[in-house]
């Protein structure tokens, strides 16, 4: 363990996973709020559909 290629080694590998790490959780979370931006649309989306059955069916408007 004293020779200076082990150490440059075990430093460039601890980098390198490191910087792994960052990279992958980056990206989760960007697929995360993805998906969470993707729910919200789709509820309000679904929301206006209800209100327009409301409309349609009992001639209320519902607010």
């Amino acid at each position: 363990m004293n020779e200076p290629q082990v150490w440059v080694l075990i430093g460039v590998f601890a980098a390198t996973m490191f910087g792994m790490v960052t990279v992958v959780s980056t990206l989760f979370i960007h697929v995360v709020k993805t998906e969470i931006r993707s729910v919200h649309h789709r509820i309000d989306t679904l929301d206006r559909d209800v209100t327009a059955l409301y409309r349609n069916t009992f001639g209320i408007d519902r607010d």
